[in-house]
């Protein structure tokens, strides 16, 4: 199988690209370092295109490897064919090599094997053959045998008959067509086990959908109700229409006297042997499909999330909402340390706001709080009152900011929580957490497991290994993007960096607090278990801020650094320079790139981004993305009226649509339908997490909570 050939078709890129880019996977290089410093090597292939390469490599030599196996076991049993071998060889899914496998796969015992065992074989095909002069009946007589349990030509037939059912259930290209038929003319039907009882599936109660239209998220909220025993889930085949072309392709003779059992046999081989295979199959591609689709959505509003830029050089109040056990506050300064931590009672049932207010009036002037972080669970929205009520008490200029706490519960426990805040309880942990992501999303957000962190839809009903990597990779994507600081990044950081792993992450920051802080990436190779392969893979990721050589605060990776600096020679940019952030527009001073480029000894695009650096060194491509909507007054969903124009934040995308923050506690819905003019597949193409947007409100349900809203301009 020509592998290179096939993933250069699919991705529409060169076959040199393939060769080179899988060299180095196989050398054991990382996605981040190959698409950031290997752009020469692999033709400036970005992430995404490498993990599809990455993915699809390992699927086709799982195949090739399977369809060893396979003729393998098929030559041991000497029954391969030039024919046979030619489509194994041809077969280009796992699926079409399984096809193709079934006669020859070892089986336990089946109704075909007992008759085989009988000696049924050859009645099986005379009738198959329909070339016998006499009735079947007949011909089974001389297979009764009593010693072998065939007592009458009933059984005889019978016995015949299953042999050729199971015969047909295995032939591939029965299998194949009949896949096809269903999938074309076939419905998804799912049906209320008991009608009179409520839940968030009534609208699957009486419901079909042709398999070919059916939809991600329907699938997956059918599966849902499948495994919660609400619904019972089946596909509706045309068997009619797959019986006639069994027929046509197995009977030759229509008014021969064994057609009427052969014609039973097709029946009992499509009812008994091929449709719950084949259903079982759909439902899985149904399945596999839905998921892909749902990881793929996950991961780019993950990436949003992740990506949203820090709110920098601020003292953060974190406020963590609640109710009876009280509000819990944790002041975190600019560098993320926190300076102190108290409970407070302004909400049901104690409504101490008056003292609530005071203490955090204390807090704001000894600390010099500028923005206060509230997490937006519960009683978040009675908090947001007093919060509201308190800045006009005042005379500071404090802004609040509503910030997602997904997962925030789930890290305060966790033992990475334990450690970092030994002192603090689980309500304390929460609260710092909820202030530094507002400081670094990226930082704080990487200490929780990527499906804790609510951006998806069903993320707990998928291949939950599938789901992982996926999202691990988008971390990784994320953490390598940005880059970190080599002294103050936590080991959680640290594991999602090129080349290095939790054990490693661990030994950094043990080497950090036995020997202070790092000053050079060269210092790296000092640290236990880092050896020259990972240190290459890392090293261009992490960054030191005032080190002893400055190129070491940039993303140049030190096997660039000579050329770096002839560079920096031939466009006389000093050390001063850099550190001082940078010589803006020094791009415009190279004329002829790949002249320089051979002169330094790099390639255009290593080149380009050395030039990058030395403009804007260490910079943070989060600063790009849309800024958090800071607040400092309150609106409730009663304030709300058609026609209101806002302003929100997208939290989240689905495949039907997205669910913006317009400050009223309760997320208002974008229906795909309401976000543009033109036609779109997906609300992808026109929002991502993170995003700020203006909405129109155009329907409110006091009763069920929900808010409509529109992207459109009137």
């Amino acid at each position: 199988m020509d592998i290179t050939g096939i993933i250069a078709k699919e991705l529409s890129i060169k076959i040199w690209q393939v060769e080179k880019t899988i060299e180095l996977i196989d050398e054991g290089n990382t996605i981040p370092f190959i698409s950031r410093y290997r752009k020469e090597v692999t033709g400036s292939l970005n992430d995404e295109q490498l993990r599809d390469l990455d993915e699809r490599l390992t699927y086709l030599r799982n195949l090739e490897e399977r369809k060893n196996t396979v003729i393998a076991s098929i030559e041991e049993q000497e029954k391969m064919t030039d024919e046979l071998r030619k489509q194994i060889d041809e077969a280009m899914t796992l699926v079409a090599v399984e096809d193709l496998y079934r006669p020859y796969k070892p089986k336990r015992r089946t109704r075909a094997t007992i008759a085989k065992e009988k000696g049924l074989e050859g009645l099986a095909n005379i009738i198959s053959l329909q070339l016998t002069n006499k009735t079947i009946e007949e011909e089974a007589e001389a297979y009764i045998d009593e010693e072998k349990g065939v007592s009458n030509t009933e059984e005889a037939i019978s016995g015949a008959m299953d042999i050729l059912a199971e015969h047909y259930a295995d032939e591939a290209e029965y299998r194949t067509r009949i896949r096809e038929i269903t999938r074309d003319k076939g419905l998804l039907v799912s049906a209320a086990k008991d009608k009179e009882e409520k839940s968030v599936y009534e609208m699957y109660y009486e419901f079909e959908e042709p398999i070919k239209k059916a939809v991600g998220y329907r699938i997956l909220a059918i599966n849902r109700g499948e495994n919660e025993k609400i619904l019972s889930v089946k596909i509706n085949a045309p068997r009619e229409d797959i019986i006639n072309y069994l027929s046509k392709q197995i009977i030759n003779n229509d008014s021969h006297d064994s057609a009427k059992y052969i014609h039973m046999a097709i029946e009992d081989s499509y009812d008994r042997l091929i449709a719950p295979s084949i259903e079982r199959e759909i439902r899985n591609e149904l399945t596999e499909m839905a998921e892909e689709g749902a990881i793929n959505v996950f991961g780019k509003n993950l990436h949003q999330l992740l990506m949203q830029p820090p709110i920098s050089g601020q003292t953060v109040l974190g406020w963590d909402p609640a109710f009876r056990t009280g509000c819990k506050l944790a002041v975190v300064d600019p560098t993320g340390k926190v300076l102190d931590t108290v409970v407070i009672y302004p909400t049901a049932p104690q409504n101490k706001v008056d003292e609530a207010k005071v203490i955090l009036k204390k807090l704001i002037d000894k600390y010099n709080i500028s923005l206060i972080s509230l997490g937006n669970g519960t009683a978040s929205r009675e908090s947001e009152m007093v919060i509201v009520e308190l800045l006009k008490e005042i005379k500071q200029d404090v802004k609040y900011v509503i910030v997602n706490e997904a997962g925030a519960s789930v890290y305060s426990a966790s033992k990475l929580a334990t450690e970092e805040f030994p002192n603090f309880d689980v309500g304390q942990r929460s609260a710092a957490s909820i202030a530094r992501r507002i400081q670094d999303p990226l930082a704080e957000l990487v200490k929780i497991s990527p499906k804790s962190i609510g951006v998806g839809q069903y993320q707990h009903d998928m291949n939950q290994k599938n789901l992982d990597n996926a999202l691990t990779a988008v971390v990784e994507d994320c953490v390598n993007s940005v880059g970190v600081d080599l002294n103050t990044a936590s080991a959680s950081l640290l594991e999602y960096i090129s080349g290095i792993n939790k054990t490693l992450a661990k030994n950094i920051v043990s080497y950090r607090e036995e020997n202070g802080r790092f000053k050079t990436r060269k210092e790296l190779l000092k640290v236990s278990k880092l050896g020259p392969k990972a240190f290459e893979q890392c090293a261009g990721f992490l960054r030191i801020v005032g080190g002893d050589d400055i190129l070491d605060a940039t993303s140049v990776h030190p096997e660039s650094y000579e050329a770096a600096r002839s560079l920096m020679k031939l466009l006389e940019v000093t050390n001063d320079d850099i550190k001082a952030g940078g010589i803006k527009g020094i791009s415009k001073k190279i004329k002829n790139s790949s002249e320089i480029a051979e002169k330094i000894g790099v390639g255009e695009p290593t080149l380009v981004d050395i030039v990058k650096e030395l403009e804007k060194p260490g910079r943070d491509p989060r600063e790009e993305m849309p800024k958090p909507i800071l607040r400092n007054d309150v609106l409730e969903m009663k304030d709300l009226k058609e026609g209101m124009e806002l302003k929100g934040t997208v939290r989240n995308v689905i495949d039907f649509g997205a669910f913006v923050d317009i400050g009223v506690h309760q997320d208002g819905l974008v229906h795909i339908s309401k976000m543009t003019d033109k036609y779109i597949k997906h609300p992808l193409e026109v929002v991502a997490v993170g995003d700020i947007v203006d909405v129109t409100v155009i329907g409110v349900d006091m009763e069920k909570k929900r808010i409509q809203l529109s992207m459109l301009k009137n």
